[in-house]
């Protein structure tokens, strides 16, 4: 049986984890080597970090700060921001990541996922998505648009449309994360989550507002495969975090299939 995954998620600004409400108002938790040893040793399935100034600063991702998380951590371990091109991915890949997140490049240039799967395979290949509940219209039939550079530039691009045409380059995991959603605490997007899901054949992992384990069980039941957490596990502005094993066990009682913690 495919057990589902969770995912710590850390938007890096200066080598320092990050928290926001719907891409605004960043602050700082904790080094990122720090946090991504704290969530391996508490047994999370992956870890994602973006380093989420680097595409509006238009500089490289860094490469430095990639080589000491790596180094902290021994599960799958995705990277993005700052992704412009192969020479690039093989760089974090060398640096130790296993898997390349792009987001807004992907958007400006669509080959890129193409490349990058070309060189390196498509289970190396995220394509994230920044999606934001604007309507149903002629343009954007599934009602959700796609933004980029950290929710601030709208693209007219149509959720949906994206997913697929992402899967068609060559993308190996999709990632919906709504600008609605996020920082709130609220619970997922459940209705992008669930018609991604639905309309594309490899894995869609879900982001963006979840708070409590309930939320988790209940994105589980659309077609994700995967749920990020992040304010749950460390955020200083919930009533309270989670540990991975306190998650695991939770949805464990609800019948949903997930890795078990190890009591070592």
């Amino acid at each position: 049986m495919l057990t589902n995954r969770l995912i710590a998620c850390f938007d890096v600004i200066g080598g320092m984890v990050t928290k926001a409400n719907k891409f605004q108002d960043n602050f700082d938790i904790a080094p990122v080597e720090v946090m991504a040893e704290r969530v391996y040793k508490m047994q999370i399935d992956e870890i994602i970090f973006y380093d989420i100034k680097a595409s509006a600063e238009k500089r490289p991702i860094d490469i430095d700060m990639v080589t000491k998380t790596a180094k902290m951590v021994f599960v799958p371990f995705t990277v993005g921001g700052g992704i412009r091109n192969v020479d690039d991915m093989y760089r974090v890949l060398k640096a130790g990541s296993e898997k390349i997140s792009v987001d807004s490049m992907a958007v400006r240039n669509p080959d890129i996922v193409y490349d990058g799967a070309k060189a390196f395979g498509s289970q190396c290949i995220v394509l994230s998505m920044q999606v934001k509940n604007v309507g149903v219209s002629k343009s954007i039939p599934s009602g959700y648009e796609i933004y980029i550079d950290g929710a601030r530039l709208s693209t007219g691009m149509d959720a949906v449309e994206w997913a697929k045409r992402g899967e068609a380059l060559g993308a190996g995991e999709i990632v919906v994360n709504s600008i609605d959603n996020d920082g709130t605490h609220i619970g997922y997007d459940i209705a992008i989550t669930d018609v991604i899901s639905k309309n594309v054949n490899i894995p869609v992992i879900a982001s963006g507002g979840a708070g409590k384990p309930e939320h988790l069980a209940d994105v589980f039941k659309t077609g994700a495969s995967a749920a990020i957490i992040s304010s749950m596990l460390y955020s200083p502005k919930l009533e309270r975090n989670y540990s991975v094993q306190e998650l695991k066990e939770y949805l464990t009682s609800c019948n949903t299939p997930v890795r078990p913690w190890i009591d070592r």
